[in-house]
């Protein structure tokens, strides 16, 4: 049992570091030719964009699932 623990222990922290590692956000604070950023956003355009649009599509995906499941 602690053998596959350790296991997956591993695995998680194997592919946790393999994520850090490959990030491309490391490579932002340089800047390359022909970069054009757009403006920044403000706080309600990112909370609505990370926030409130991924909780309002689950809701309407839960309600199709529901509507069509119903037994009659």
């Amino acid at each position: 049992m602690k053998r596959n623990a350790k296991r997956a222990a591993a695995g998680a922290v194997g592919a946790g570091l393999l994520t850090m590692l490959s990030s491309p956000a490391a490579f932002a604070l340089i800047r390359d030719d022909g970069d054009d950023p757009g403006p920044g956003l403000s706080v309600f355009e990112t909370l609505s964009l990370f926030v409130a649009a991924p909780i309002a599509i689950f809701a309407l995906i839960t309600a199709a699932v529901i509507l069509t499941d119903r037994r009659r």
